[in-house]
């Protein structure tokens, strides 16, 4: 990769557009499928019969998404290489009886999803999203994305304790939005609200999984632009390259025109995957989790499609390897003391291989020079972290995925600032290097 191609911002501007049509997981995962789409991919369903054809295919699961793509000639045996991320990121979702309020004001009942900077929601202009399901059981996606709900914060003059003592918030009596005026709540006026705006009948929505975002717009940042703002890129910034080197190397391996980082190969060794679950920020156990039997499925069922046995499949795991990608911590100007001091990532700096010899990160020496390997194949510069031994350390899909499957997993990411804020910041160059290491790594 060429300097200037190194700095295109042309990945960045679409990571832009991703995250603004991606507001809830249920979302992120259509915009992904229909990017792969148009890269030739089909969707199969869980519940018809497998072939072995070659080509790209993908599974649809709530807000997961598990797409690959199988090249010609590609032997039951063939091991895959993954690229995992999470398209859940923390806010407020709707509980299942919404409607309240006090004093003249209307409410929404709302439950903390993950671990927010709840402060980071104070004050700000939020729409609501997810999916609705109906009496049939079929489901809509709704987004309203314009100003509809606010959490108000307590002016200062009601609280001079938060100048000496800080901010301190109730999880349950300090975060309920408002959005509207009125003495009388009313049961299902959300839900008929938003039947209106997705155009349904009246009760017709039978089911829910609402949450709330920002409606501010991604936006770079800086005198010379050279930063990025913009909400859930934890993780929605690896959806997106993963999704974009996929669907490059399947362009690739088809003869067709890749995107930005492809090399006009046309043979793969390995079936690239992409495997993106949910639920990641509070635990990744459900049916569309890591934690859960999704990903071994499909794999499962690729290799018995091709006419596979239980040996193969062991033979496939065994050769398998997975890239965990999740955002990271990049040392924070302001609090440099809570970062390792030999270990400073650095925004625009590359990619970071995340490590913890205690496996909250997967990766080991092997992995690193599998990493390795592919940054240097993608002229991509990468970087190392790893926490303060006097801080805790968070941890992602990549132990849960090494341990649940038996495949070789290591973690990297992008370091950003203000993780788990309703906006976060990152550097605007390092999506497109991380979108190069990805393709480097799925190509081989």
């Amino acid at each position: 990769m060429t300097e200037s191609a190194r700095f295109d911002r042309g990945h960045t501007d679409d990571l832009m557009t991703f995250l603004a049509a991606s507001p809830s997981p249920y979302h992120a995962v259509a915009t992904a499928a229909e990017r792969l789409e148009k890269a030739g991919f089909k969707q199969v369903a869980e519940t018809d019969a497998w072939d072995g054809t070659h080509g790209g295919k993908y599974v649809l699961r709530g807000g997961a998404i598990i797409a690959w793509y199988v090249p010609e000639g590609a032997a039951p045996h063939t091991p895959f290489r993954i690229v995992g991320a999470h398209t859940d990121s923390p806010n407020l979702r709707v509980k299942p009886l919404p409607d309240s309020g006090a004093h003249g004001w209307r409410q929404i009942a709302v439950e903390i999803y993950g671990g927010p900077l709840l402060n980071s929601w104070l004050d700000r202009d939020l729409g609501l999203a997810g999916r609705l399901t109906l009496r049939d059981g079929s489901t809509r996606l709704v987004n309203v994305d314009r100003p509809l709900l606010r959490v108000p914060q307590l002016a200062i003059h009601l609280d001079r304790s938060v100048t000496a003592d800080g901010l301190k918030l109730d999880k349950q009596r300090h975060m309920q939005p408002v959005w509207g005026l009125g003495n009388d709540v009313r049961d299902g006026d959300l839900i008929a609200f938003l039947e209106e705006t997705a155009g349904l009948p009246a009760g017709e929505v039978t089911g829910w999984d609402l949450m709330t975002h920002s409606v501010e717009a991604p936006a770079y940042l800086g005198r010379d632009r050279e930063l990025l703002a913009g909400p859930r890129m934890d993780n929605l910034l690896s959806v997106h390259a993963g999704t974009a080197a996929l669907a490059a190397v399947a362009s690739g391996a088809s003869g067709t025109s890749g995107t930005s980082g492809t090399s006009g190969w046309s043979t793969l060794s390995s079936i690239p995957v992409l495997a993106a679950f949910d639920h990641e920020e509070n635990g990744s156990q459900s049916d569309t989790g890591a934690d859960g039997p999704l990903l071994g499925n499909v794999l499962e069922r690729s290799v018995f499609a091709r006419g596979g046995s239980f040996e193969d499949r062991a033979r496939a795991f065994a050769g398998t390897i997975c890239l965990s990608s999740d955002t990271g911590h990049a040392v924070h100007p302001n609090y440099a003391e809570r970062h390792d001091p030999t270990h400073h990532p650095r925004v625009n700096g590359g990619p970071i291989l995340k490590v913890n010899v205690n496996n909250r990160y997967a990766t080991d020496g092997a992995g690193r020079a599998e990493f390795t390997a592919a940054c240097e194949r993608a002229g991509v510069p990468f970087q190392s972290f790893v926490s303060n031994n006097s801080m805790p350390c968070g941890t992602t899909i990549g132990p849960i995925t090494a341990a649940r499957h038996g495949i070789k997993t290591v973690d990297i990411g992008v370091a950003i600032l203000s993780m788990h804020s309703a906006r976060e910041l990152c550097g605007a160059d390092d999506p497109f290097l991380l979108a190069n290491a990805l393709t480097a790594f799925l190509e081989r």
